[in-house]
């Protein structure tokens, strides 16, 4: 704790901690809620990120929050200091209430309907561990298959998760990508890892999305990842579509889309996801 210490005072916030506590931030980071007199913040702790890790979140969020469509958690202090990198956050707890879901799909929607001119981001960023390329691009197939399936295809192959005729049958997906996905698509502003464990309830039941990969891309991409692992209630898609209706061939593109975050688990977590993955390929070969 005395670390946790050390970085508050780093902020110029001329408060006292009177207490800190561990608590659940994933397995990437240290996280710790710290009291004072006054406040309550979030600190986030990595003591091996990358240089820009920190600094990558907050461009995110705070992406995000221009929008003032839907909540984030204010960014108060960052640092990418080599072995002392933290993020501190204002402290969001609450309760969920009936129409939680409902703010939540509604909400998204409207982050959804912000438009940039072209796909991709500015920089490149994370998603859990991995270093994600990127680049900016008026077409969302060129994009989606140069800029994410291609980075987890070569990651694989370094690896060794991606082989043989995996990898042959990803590489003839590839190929033939603008058969199976729209390219003259709105560049929406994405969240880009919105799985159940990356939004929370803050006061009076209102949704905030944390832990951002922020891109502009397509919305489907993220509806489907919102379905890969569950998380998200009827009333949540509902909200949503009464906002920005659904396209009426999403289904056939959401595994197309759910195919780059399972890639992604394939290269940090190993072959439990690979029997997915390559139900997935061979669907499409």
């Amino acid at each position: 704790m005395c670390l946790v210490n050390e970085l508050f005072e780093q902020t110029g916030i001329e408060e006292e901690i009177q207490q800190v506590k561990s608590v659940s931030g994933g397995s990437i980071n240290d996280s710790y809620q710290i009291q004072t007199a006054k406040n309550q913040f979030f600190m986030k702790v990595h003591t091996n990120a990358p240089q820009d890790f920190f600094h990558i979140e907050k461009t995110g969020l705070e992406k995000i929050r221009s929008t003032k469509t839907i909540q984030v958690p204010k960014v108060i202090h960052y640092s990418d200091e080599p072995g002392r990198a933290f993020l501190l956050m204002e402290w969001i707890d609450g309760v969920q209430t009936s129409k939680t879901d409902v703010m939540l799909g509604r909400d998204l929607a409207r982050l959804h309907q912000q438009t940039n001119s072209k796909h991709g981001f500015c920089s490149d960023t994370y998603i859990g561990t991995l270093t994600q390329k990127n680049a900016m691009s008026v077409s969302w197939v060129d994009y989606y298959r140069d800029y994410r399936l291609r980075n987890q295809l070569e990651l694989g192959i370094e690896t060794g998760t991606i082989q043989d005729v995996r990898r042959k049958k990803l590489e003839m997906l590839m190929e033939r990508l603008d058969t199976l996905l729209p390219n003259d698509v709105d560049a929406s502003y994405l969240h880009g890892d919105l799985w159940g464990g990356n939004w929370l309830v803050g006061p009076n039941g209102i949704p905030y999305l944390i832990d951002p990969s922020f891109l502009f891309g397509h919305r489907l991409f993220e509806l489907a990842f919102t379905e890969l692992f569950g998380g998200f209630s009827e009333a949540f898609y509902k909200a949503y579509n009464d906002v920005y209706p659904i396209d009426s061939n999403y289904n056939d593109m959401k595994e197309i889309y759910q195919l780059y975050y399972l890639l992604v688990h394939l290269n940090l977590f190993g072959e439990v996801y690979g029997a997915s993955v390559d139900r997935i390929i061979n669907r499409y070969n």
